[in-house]
């Protein structure tokens, strides 16, 4: 599967729910870690290592000679201030207003208007990811894809001076939403080699990858907007990249460091002058595992900027926990902060079924209030 079309998976996710409640996001479809809070820096297994540490990849069960991941994929939205519902209740108040203008739909218009000035941004993240992992005592190799979108939009509303039919009809033709599309896709692929230096073990990865970055932007009148219009203009970027990590092992402990996107990147959109960065990001993970259960902590050491003009910053501090029911039945459950408040604090919970240890299932989803919800799924074959 290219990563021009895992991108286009994303988006098509993106832009079928967003007209539902939405919420915060994560860009790795990995329903494990989704389950556990979003962690993973520390506590992925060999398959999914390269979304979050690549040191990762060297560490597997004694048997395991394949892995495959077909596929992985996620949603999480956000919609504080309910902008959508909004913006389709303001529509159909302007089809009753130019049918027939009176003084109580008039007020109407004003008072949806009123709600939608200031509002948080509307966000949509969503993701997708395949894998196929050849763990070994040599080099450990994991070839993996993935892609996902993350879908912004602010209204900006115009000012009025009194509840005249005329006023009225000039602020909301004068009232737009900027809606700007960031598209990312990677395929790369992850070497990790485990090694004992004065007596303890650590393991090191690096994954090269190749990205393509893309950007859409719309700037559309309240009463036309329509979020599938999102693809009126793209401007594309590709680049070259590296994801480092390192594991620390003491007994059932582990202590991790992961550095993703160690070149910085930018691209900007045709319109509305968003830029979109995609700075490196360094998060430390700390991880208790056994057969039976699995703790996890991870926590974001730098700042993730993404859109530039745009205060939108997040940094997160995850915590997760997983039972596991003789490797056939695993309940997971995790919280996620971030320390910028941007986002609301996120519950996340999840169930995996493996049967034989070869078939993994794996869901989660995850609740941040009324409006911020997310989803993912995935399907993986071990050997």
């Amino acid at each position: 599967m290219s990563m021009i079309k895992l991108n286009r998976i994303a988006l098509a996710i993106g832009f079928a729910t967003i007209s539902g409640a939405v919420s915060a996001a994560t860009h790795v479809a990995d329903s494990r870690g989704n389950g556990m809070g979003n962690t993973g820096v520390a506590s992925a297994d060999y398959l999914v290592a390269p979304f979050y540490n690549p040191a990762l990849t060297a560490m597997y069960r004694e048997g395991d000679s394949f892995g495959l991941l077909i596929p992985a994929i996620g949603m999480t939205a956000r919609d504080s201030d309910d902008t959508m519902q909004e913006i389709d209740d303001l529509q159909a108040t302007i089809n009753q207003f130019e049918t027939s203008p009176n003084q109580s739909n008039i007020e109407q218009l004003n008072t949806h208007l009123d709600n939608l000035e200031g509002n948080k941004p509307l966000t949509v993240t969503a993701a997708a990811g395949v894998a196929v992992a050849i763990p070994n005592s040599v080099v450990a190799v994991n070839f993996f894809g993935r892609g996902y979108v993350e879908i912004i939009a602010e209204t900006d509303v115009a000012s009025y001076t009194s509840d005249s039919a005329e006023d009225t009809t000039t602020r909301y033709q004068n009232s737009n939403v900027n809606m700007a599309a960031f598209g990312y896709s990677e395929y790369g692929v992850s070497f990790a080699k485990n090694l004992f230096l004065g007596g303890q073990q650590f393991s090191f990865g690096i994954s090269p990858k190749y990205q393509e970055l893309r950007t859409y932007s719309d700037i559309v009148n309240v009463d036309d907007f329509d979020i599938d219009d999102y693809d009126q203009s793209e401007i594309n970027k590709k680049a070259f990249n590296l994801d480092i990590g390192a594991v620390w092992y003491q007994n059932q402990w582990r202590v991790a460091l992961a550095v993703k996107d160690l070149f910085k990147q930018d691209i900007e959109t045709a319109s509305l002058n968003y830029r979109y960065e995609l700075t490196p990001q360094a998060t430390l993970g700390l991880a208790y595992t056994s057969r039976f259960f699995t703790a996890a902590l991870d926590a974001d050491l730098t700042t993730q900027t993404r859109y530039t003009d745009v205060d939108d910053d997040t940094q997160f501090i995850r915590f997760g926990i997983e039972g596991n029911a003789w490797d056939w039945l695993q309940l997971r459950a995790g919280y996620q902060v971030d320390m910028e408040s941007t986002l609301d604090n996120m519950v996340t919970a999840g169930l995996g079924i493996s049967p034989f240890d070869i078939v993994n299932i794996d869901l989660a989803g995850s609740y941040a209030g009324d409006n911020e919800f997310g989803a993912s799924a995935n399907l993986a074959l071990t050997f």
